[in-house]
């Protein structure tokens, strides 16, 4: 998916961090004396929780420690920003109460008690809430929007207009207020100057989904049917699009006409969290993400692509379980619950439940045979289990659907090339290999499994060294590249050169038998026969396969020879 971009607000970000994070500054409660050992237990089992983005459990021992002392602030604090990341939203509203009495403009609690107060519909409470609030950068851009929206819901639409152009004076982007700017429009039923605002907001973030299906949606609702259709026509092999596409068209021709995507001011409230918080893409800021989205459902429970990036944010925190709990909210007449049934079965191959993934992908792509992510998953699935003939098998129905090959494609080229290596069809996998590193020829992975690969055959060798260090200056603390690099000076007989690239390789993934095994040989090649069997010691240690130890136990008895050089 295709976020807003809100680059102008990533210095800002780090901001709303401290803010989300300022329950984790200082210093622990105060424990009462007849409760000490309970509330200063609970305080460290929420800590722990919260470290882990385990939010139910962090909220409720946070709750738990505060019934045990309840005039501590800090764990007021604690408790609210855990509770609301938990979606207890309710809940959260009624300790913002508690929090707002002490400090009044604390951000947290003033954005709670104004999504709830939206929630409820009493708008004039909610842009109280809002005012009152400590603003800084990043706040303000949360707060103009959900102000915006408070004003339409109370049916001030100049005075939501209004509030829009703070968005881009806080360092929002054009794109995120036109686009907020055409809803509330369209919303106010200004057709003209929704249509003018609609088309200025595409021009700015083409690809985004939701200006594309809200776009869409108002074409169908004005009766520009063919306009609607060639419209959507655009977007058609645009995969992040395809969900919504097909839906689209189908209505189109049941002729059936659409709701607005933002049919009322609680919906435009949820909109604008959610389009912040899809902002907000990597793990540094994923727990504010959560918050944001969090309120978003809570104000739009149906709003289905904000449960698929709130998912999303949960498996960047490997936090499957919680991602699976979300994708099964998704319902069975949206046109993400097929995406979603994908990625609860990725996720079960994550929690190594590969039978149960397999199964139900193999389903899956029989549901829908030419569903490129189904195939490719299950082959991922497949690859899991090391049934690599059938994973090969998968990706060849995933690259037959690909259409015009793209740099993009990549991933999928050096996955069947994997499978295939694996399988012992190395001319196939060569050739997918090479035409992964053909459409992008900075990929450390393939660089080195290719790599890795001709120097094993004592194949291209000069070729291979290169592709090798390449891939090491792309990824230098990749402990298995480094590895690569090593076992390539040690087949060219620089051994001193191996030696010292294995050591270092040997601390950037400590414990891996194979590295274990190949500093070993070198340490033999370079006369430092002792340091050679303590490697090859540690490398039965840490649990070579079959063939690899009986390799390892024959260079124990005899040292190192032709015969016993390892192959990685």
């Amino acid at each position: 998916m295709r976020a807003i971009s809100l680059k102008a607000f990533v210095p800002a970000v780090g901001v709303m961090l401290m803010l989300c994070a300022c329950a984790d500054v200082g210093a622990g409660p105060a424990p009462t004396a007849s409760t000490e050992a309970d509330a200063y237990g609970n305080y460290l089992a929420g800590r722990l929780a919260a470290n882990e983005h385990d939010m139910p459990e962090a909220a409720r021992r946070y709750r738990e420690s505060l019934a045990q002392d309840p005039g501590n602030p800090d764990l007021l604090g604690r408790a609210l920003l855990y509770t609301a990341g938990a979606g207890n939203i309710d809940e959260a509203a009624r300790l913002a109460g508690r929090v707002v009495v002490a400090t009044p403009d604390d951000r947290i609690a003033r954005l709670a008690l104004a999504v709830a107060a939206i929630r409820h519909g009493d708008f004039a409470e909610a842009r109280e809430h809002i005012e009152r609030s400590a603003k800084g950068q990043f706040a303000a851009l949360t707060l103009s929007l959900l102000d915006a929206w408070a004003a339409q819901g109370a049916g001030k639409t100049d005075v939501a207009l209004a509030a829009l152009k703070e968005v881009t004076a806080e360092g929002g982007t054009s794109a995120l207020s036109t686009y907020h700017r055409a809803l509330i429009l369209d919303l106010a039923g200004r057709m003209a100057d929704a249509d003018t605002a609609y088309r200025e907001a595409l021009a700015l973030a083409p690809n985004s989904p939701r200006m594309v299906e809200s776009y869409g949606r108002f074409l169908e609702r004005s009766h520009r049917v063919e306009e609607a259709r060639r419209f959507y026509a655009k977007f058609a092999d645009d995969s992040g699009l395809q969900p919504m596409v097909e839906t689209a068209v189908a209505r189109l021709a049941a002729g059936r006409l659409p709701a607005r995507l933002v049919p009322n001011a609680q919906a435009g409230a949820a909109e604008s969290l959610f389009g912040i918080a899809a902002s907000l893409g990597d793990n540094a800021t994923a727990d504010v993400a959560i918050l944001y989205l969090r309120f978003a459902l809570y104000l739009a429970p149906d709003l289905d692509l904000a449960k698929i990036v709130l998912a999303d944010r949960f498996e960047a925190l490997r936090k499957y379980e919680a991602a699976i709990e979300v994708y099964r909210s998704v319902g069975s007449d949206s046109p993400y619950h097929f995406a979603a049934a994908v990625q609860i079965a990725v996720d079960d191959s994550r929690l190594q439940r590969n039978d149960q993934a397999v199964a139900a992908l193999s389903a899956l792509t029989a549901e829908r045979p030419n569903d490129i992510t189904a195939w490719t998953a299950l082959g991922d699935a497949y690859r899991a289990t090391e049934k690599y003939e059938k994973a090969a098998q998968a990706y060849d129905q995933a690259v037959k659907l690909i259409g015009p090959v793209t740099a993009k494609d990549w991933p999928l080229y050096y996955a069947r090339g994997v499978a295939e290596e694996r399988s012992h069809r190395w001319a196939d996998a060569e050739r997918d290999l090479q035409q992964a590193l053909k459409l992008s020829p900075d990929q450390p992975q393939v660089l080195n499994y290719l790599g890795y690969s001709w120097v094993d055959q004592g194949r291209n060798l000069v070729e291979a060294v290169a592709m090798l260090e390449k891939a090491r200056s792309l990824d230098p603390n990749d402990g298995y590249v480094v590895d690569s690099v090593g076992w390539a000076y040690f087949r060219l007989g620089r051994y001193q050169d191996a030696a010292k690239t294995l050591e270092q390789a040997i601390l950037l993934a400590p414990g891996d038998p194979t590295i274990n095994e190949h500093l070993g040989d070198a340490y033999w090649m370079t006369g430092r026969k002792r340091e050679a069997h303590f490697q090859w010691d540690h490398a039965l240690a840490f649990g070579s396969d079959e063939k690899q130890k009986q390799t390892i136990e024959k260079k124990l008895r005899s040292g190192l020879t032709a015969a016993t050089t390892s192959g990685g």
